[in-house]
This record gives structure tokens, sequence and C-alpha cells, in this order.
């Protein structure tokens, strides 16, 4: 197997891992809330907590590749997230589950922006529409698959094995780090953590956002994933006080992953003819009429309910891979460390910040409304949230844009 794929493949499981602790735990919630005694609101830091540790050790996670080099952090975050995914399994209080989810999002937090950075230097300019493919398959099978196991899994045993299954794919892609990873010279100077340093490497961020872009590519994944993560979790609620069991609401993820294989295609196929602007247009307008139906759905007809998810599905992922596809289309190898430490610092702060704002705006309403009508204002707001980025869509200039992309 070539290096690259190598890296590409221990890249790759890291990722996943973070996809199954946003989507197989949050099925858990409910079993969460009733052995533990949590609030909506604790509920939301359950979630929080994790996004929170993974977006904290991001900024200095170019000076400690450069300490230490990429292949002995990647272990260490490694073993970091597999001993506080234990310790989360083995929480006895709500407070501790909430400080363990920390520890676990700082342990796991440098798998992606690190392996994305090694990843994407390796392939060259014309091989990455493939390498994107594949991660979005990832993105698309994970979010589709855990949510239905992980409602089995608490089914069958209990909430905690939710974190206990962590382990074994954690443990793989610990093993195949060590076995395949090359590892990097140690620097003749150590690198200095200071004001200074952490200045230095937030203008060399911030003087990528000159590309516009980069700049809407950020916008979109900063709303759309997020604000479908946050209703996903407020839906979940909604769905099991309508009698639905955790099965049964993690297998809405299977028509929702369909759907998202549709809307991963049209962008695949479509980017390079058509730009980012009608693509992002029409997974906007999915997602939110998708989001804003919610509280119509009958649970007495499955039907309706996995169409909607269906709707939010392909919207939402439409939205994501081209986002992903527009921001690195003028990013040179060189750039790419930063490029991904930012696009990573975004994506973060886009599924931290979608759960705790939609169950915060849920947690609001049920304060001032009652229960109904609180799911239905919260959907529309979810809705509205997420034609957000609509305006600085609008004003994207697609023949620039297919011109970067020409051969």
């Amino acid at each position: 197997m070539a290096y690259r794929n190598k890296i590409a493949l221990v890249y790759l499981l890291g990722y996943a891992l973070d996809l199954v602790n946003m989507f197989a735990a949050a099925i858990a919630y409910p079993d969460i809330s009733q052995q533990l005694q949590a609030s909506v609101s604790q509920l939301g830091w359950v979630a929080n907590a994790y996004m929170l540790g993974l977006t904290l050790v991001i900024i200095p996670g170019v000076w400690l590749a450069a300490v230490f080099g990429e292949k002995r952090l990647i272990m260490a975050s490694l073993l970091l997230f597999s001993l506080a995914s234990w310790c989360v399994a083995q929480a006895g209080s709500i407070e501790a589950l909430i400080g363990w989810r920390l520890l676990q999002g700082l342990g796991g937090g440098l798998l992606i922006p690190v392996g994305q950075a090694m990843v994407y230097r390796h392939f060259p300019v014309r091989e990455r529409a493939r390498l994107t493919s594949v991660i979005l398959l990832v993105a698309l099978l994970v979010p589709a698959l855990s949510p239905a196991l992980g409602g089995r899994v608490v089914e069958a045993w209990s909430w905690r094995w939710v974190f206990y299954a962590n382990l074994p794919l954690a443990l793989l892609a610990l093993l195949l780090a060590g076995c395949w990873l090359k590892s990097e010279p140690r620097p003749a100077s150590r690198p200095v953590l200071n004001a200074r340093s952490l200045a230095t490497g937030a203008r060399n961020m911030g003087r990528l956002l000159k590309s516009p872009l980069l700049r809407v590519a950020m916008l979109t994944y900063l709303f759309i994933p997020g604000i479908f993560i946050g209703t996903q979790l407020v839906s979940i609620l909604y769905l099991h006080q309508q009698g639905l069991s955790p099965a049964q609401t993690g297998i809405l993820m299977l028509p929702w992953a369909l759907a998202s294989a549709l809307g991963i295609t049209l962008s695949r196929y479509q980017f390079n003819r058509l730009g980012p602007k009608p693509l992002l247009l029409l997974g906007m307008t999915a997602q939110a009429t998708g989001i804003a139906l919610l509280i119509q759905a009958d649970v007495s007809s499955t039907w309706q309910t996995m169409a909607l998810y269906g709707l939010m599905g392909f919207g939402g992922s439409l939205c994501s891979s081209t986002a992903q596809n527009t921001a690195f289309i003028d990013v040179s190898a060189r750039r790419m460390g930063h490029a991904s430490a930012l696009w990573n610092i975004n994506r973060q702060l886009s599924f931290l910040l979608g759960p705790a704002l939609m169950m915060g705006i849920f947690a609001a309403l049920t304060v001032i409304t009652s229960t109904p009508r609180a799911f239905a204002l919260c959907f529309a707001i979810g809705a509205a949230l997420t034609l957000l980025p609509l305006f600085a869509v609008l004003r994207l200039n697609t023949p620039c844009v297919l011109a970067l992309l020409a051969p």
C-alpha cells in the first residue's frame, strides 16, 4: 500500500471516531438523562464539552506538531482519547460525565487537523477530489449507521456501552499509526509557544481569510452542519416524547444517509460544471424545509418522518461537500497546515455552537410556553438559521470560480 494511502486510512479512522462520538452518543441522551437525572441544559453540555475539547487543542496544534512530530502527536492523542472514553463510560454523575467528555475531546482534538494536513500534503492537487469523496463517504456512513447501532446497544445493554465501543476503533488506529506512520526528526531548535508565536499563527490563519472562497465555505459549514446536529438533538427528545424507541429514532439516519449520498454525488459531478453557488442555494433550501416541517411529522407514519430526514440529509450533505470542495481551491501546499487548522476550528465551532444554540433555545422556550409549542418554535428557528449564509453565497462570482477550476 502506498504511504499516502496509509496516512489516509489512519486519518479516516480518526475522523470516524470523531463522528461516532457526535452521532452515536446523542442517541443515548434520553437514557443518560433518566439514569443520571440530567436536565436538558446538562444534556447539551454532554455534546458541548466534547466539542469544546476538540476546539481548544486545535489552536496550539501547529506548535505541538512542530515540537513532538505528527506521528507522536497522533499516537498520544489516541491514547488519551481511549483513556477518556473508558472514564466516560464509568461516570457516576452527569458532572463527571461532562468532565470526562471534555478530556475525551482534548484527546481526540488533534486527530482531525493534524491528520488532514498530513494527508492533503501527500496527495497531489489533481487527486484531492477523489480523496475528498472518500472522506465524505466516511462522513456519510458513520452518521448513518452509528445511531441505529447505538440505539441497539442502548436497548440491549446500556448507554455506557456506546462509549466502550470507541475503544476497539481507537486502539486499531493507534496500532496502524505506530506501524505505518514515519517518525519525523526532532527540530534542531524547539519552537517556542508564547503570545508572539500564537499571534503569528493567528495572523497566518487570518491572511487565509482574504480568500472569498474560504470565507463562504467556512460560513456555510459554520451554520449548516451545526444547526442540523443541534436540530437532531432536539428532534431526538421530540420523537422520544412521541413514543419512538432509541432504535427507531436511530434508524431515521438511514434515509438521511441515502439522501446524503445523492447530495454528495451531485456535488462531486456538478461542482466543476456549475460552481458552488447553485449547489449551496439548493442545499440550504432543502435542509431548511426539512427542519421546518419536522413538527408536522406524524410518527405513526414512518415514511413521512423518514422523508423529512432524507430532505435534511440531501440538503446538509450537498452544502457540506460543496463547502469542503470550495475551501481549499486556492490554498497552496505550503499553507495547508494553517488552512487545515483554520478549517477545523471553524468545523468544531459549528459542532459546538449548533447543539448549544438549539438546545439552549429549546430549554428557554420550554420556560415561556408549552412543550409542543416549544418544539414547533425551535424547529422554525432552526430552519431560519440554516438560511443565514444565503446572502454571502449570493455574492459569489461564479465565472471566477469556474476559471480557477478549469484544467
